[in-house]
């Protein structure tokens, strides 16, 4: 079957050691099934994959990607949760077991997500990392509902996308951040109130700030809670060790809370969610699998405006 795979990490130059090609079909254990893949999305933990980050060289060659959406062996569209649990070990999809960037891909059964009317395959396969993600943050572990005001971080990237987009569908006021007018207007285009430059005093105070870029915008954050408001973190793309002022914390009351991907439940929630609220994730471009490298190139490089995505058996 015709696939995007690994054969030896480069932590320096990732997109070198992306590599396409035939490999055999993947085996099928008990309780798994195998799913026809007709869109699969990029997301930058495919690039920590090609690093080498979480991979075992003694899986190598391995197929990269998280998220898909297709076909099980009924014919019935459905979507794939990508966590997989081998007896309390968690992993996702290309650390432990072959991805889905690939025309065929073997998960556990319970893993199938049903998807119905009112969603394109295409757009199913944009939600088991970013979007799930961000639906957990927001209600999960936030809990954010009409009327609060919400600030997201870093506007444009799939994660900040989907928070934008999930969080205006619920009724809450969304404030975004962006480092150039283009990725501001992206986010006044999905969904967002109004916008401002990294850094930059707000109007008002916040009743949540969603954070994924971390050390760059840690204590800005923290500066726009209001007293008794609530910090999501799901990672931090600018860096790891922040400094931070303790003062604003039990001065003002402020929670910070930490969050990473979601359930199998949640992803079926999000999916109902995203029927009846009529959200649609927003899709930069498709390439067939053969044309990985541009995609990866559109990510790497930050181009992309919506998700990026890969569609097997097409040319």
């Amino acid at each position: 079957m015709q696939s995007v795979y690994m054969t030896q990490p480069d932590a320096d130059e990732p997109l070198s050691a992306l590599r396409f090609g035939d490999l055999p079909l993947p085996d099928v254990p008990p309780g798994w099934t195998t799913v026809t893949v007709k869109a699969a999305s990029l997301n930058h933990h495919d690039i920590w994959s090609l690093r080498g980050v979480g991979i075992s060289e003694a899986r190598l060659p391995l197929i990269l990607g998280c998220d898909a959406a297709g076909f099980d062996d009924t014919g019935r569209a459905v979507l794939i949760y990508p966590v997989v649990d081998d007896g309390g070990r968690r992993s996702v999809l290309s650390e432990r077991h072959h991805g889905t960037f690939a025309e065929y891909v073997t998960v556990p059964t319970a893993n199938l997500v049903p998807i119905p009317q009112g969603m394109t395959i295409e757009e199913a396969a944009c939600l088991p990392t970013a979007w799930l993600t961000a639906y957990k943050m927001l209600f999960s572990r936030a809990h954010v509902s009409a009327g609060d005001l919400v600030l997201i971080q870093g506007a444009s990237g799939g994660l900040s996308t989907a928070l934008i987009m999930l969080a205006s569908a619920v009724g809450a006021r969304v404030w975004a951040t962006g480092r150039t007018d283009d990725k501001r207007a992206f986010a006044m285009k999905t969904g967002a109130e109004a916008t401002f430059e990294f850094g930059a005093r707000l109007p008002e105070r916040v009743d949540y700030v969603m954070d994924s870029v971390g050390a760059a915008t840690w204590n800005h954050s923290l500066k726009c809670l209001e007293a008794g408001g609530t910090m999501v973190v799901p990672g931090a793309t600018s860096g790891y060790e922040a400094t931070i002022n303790l003062s604003l914390i039990f001065a003002k009351q402020l929670a910070i809370l930490g969050s990473s991907m979601g359930s199998a439940s949640e992803l079926a929630d999000l999916v109902k969610l995203c029927v009846d609220r009529e959200i649609h994730p927003p899709i930069h471009a498709t390439f067939p699998l053969r044309e990985a490298s541009t995609a990866f190139q559109a990510m790497q490089n930050g181009v992309a405006m919506g998700k990026l995505l890969l569609l097997p058996g097409q040319e």
